[in-house]
């Protein structure tokens, strides 16, 4: 069976940007990761975890990659897919997308900078 395990706006702080003062004081980001996986039926049926992606493991890897500083988020969302990727071949899609809070642009109505992908 495939099934899309969410984690939804997960808000890490972080040290990604191009500019230097985005690497030294950092700035608020929300992940928000949809992967698309093959789950045994056991882990529905025996209501176990055994068989399936534990949420907590995705959150893990998302906040590991993170703490990583890049100049782009582009690398940064490259490089939580392919960690997830690698970490539980079960994935067979997904979306991800990364939204920096406060960019470093003039504009006193800009909610985010997002970049999101899909695989």
């Amino acid at each position: 069976m495939i099934v899309t395990i969410e984690i939804n706006e997960l808000k890490v702080y972080a040290f990604h940007g191009v500019l230097p003062q985005e690497r030294t004081i950092g700035n608020d980001f929300v992940v928000t990761v949809h992967v698309r996986c093959r789950i045994m039926d056991q882990a529905m049926a025996d209501d176990s975890i055994e068989g399936t992606i534990n949420y907590a493991d995705i959150v893990n890897v998302v906040k590991n990659v993170m703490s990583k500083p890049s100049s782009l988020i582009e690398n940064v969302a490259w490089r939580i897919m392919n960690e997830l990727r690698n970490s539980f071949p079960q994935i067979i899609g997904g979306h991800l997308r990364i939204a920096k809070l406060t960019p470093p642009i003039e504009s006193s109505s800009l909610h985010s900078a997002a970049v999101a992908m899909d695989w």
